[in-house]
């Protein structure tokens, strides 16, 4: 009798990375609460904002899916991000605030629109929410009964920095952790910058 191979199936998500600078920061942050309350989860990815949230793809045809996000990110302009102080979603999470500007809005929404109609890929928010752009200090490992204090500690800090996204990233888990694992440039010569 002959068994049934299953074609491997690897996670990956859509996001924008955040230029090395501003990741030094946040990583800053992110130790923070690796010392202090024992989180690691947030580290095992590099500092980004999803615009798509982890999904399923069959490995043998990773070709067809990054040439996909090509075609789409030919045809968006890059777009400026503004960061500016934290927030949270209790119970778990305390992350650094994206201004969610319309330029921020339209690519997440002809993101979504794109991987639903040509990638047959839903769910690009959490629980099907409201997109939330926001970049993760602390979320699953960041107990409950620590959140409160944890948040209480953060929420009154300050932080604004901002940077122009030239490129849209497919990221890869390779079992242990997330990797930045392709980069598709926007359109070239074409930049928005919503006022913030």
């Amino acid at each position: 009798m002959r068994l049934k191979t299953v074609p491997s199936r690897q996670l990956y998500f859509i996001a924008l990375v955040l230029p090395p600078l501003l990741q030094q920061q946040v990583i800053s942050f992110q130790q923070h609460f690796l010392e202090r309350y024992g989180c690691r989860a947030a580290l095992r990815s590099p500092p980004h904002i999803t615009l798509h949230m982890p999904f399923r793809w069959k490995e043998a045809k990773e070709n067809k899916l990054v040439q996909a996000l090509q075609r789409f990110a030919k045809q968006q302009p890059s777009v400026y991000v503004k960061l500016q102080n934290y927030g949270c979603f209790p119970p778990r999470v305390i992350y650094v605030n994206v201004v969610k500007t319309p330029e921020l809005e339209r690519l997440h929404r002809q993101l979504s629109a794109f991987c639903r109609t040509e990638l047959n890929l839903t769910g690009s928010t959490w629980r099907n929410g409201p997109f939330s752009p926001h970049v993760t200090l602390a979320f699953r490992d960041l107990k409950k009964a620590h959140f409160s204090g944890a948040w209480q500690a953060f929420h009154h800090r300050r932080f604004e920095g901002d940077f122009t996204a030239h490129h849209l990233w497919l990221l890869k888990h390779n079992g242990r952790e997330w990797q930045a694992w392709r980069n598709m440039p926007f359109a070239a010569g074409q930049h928005l910058r919503g006022e913030v």
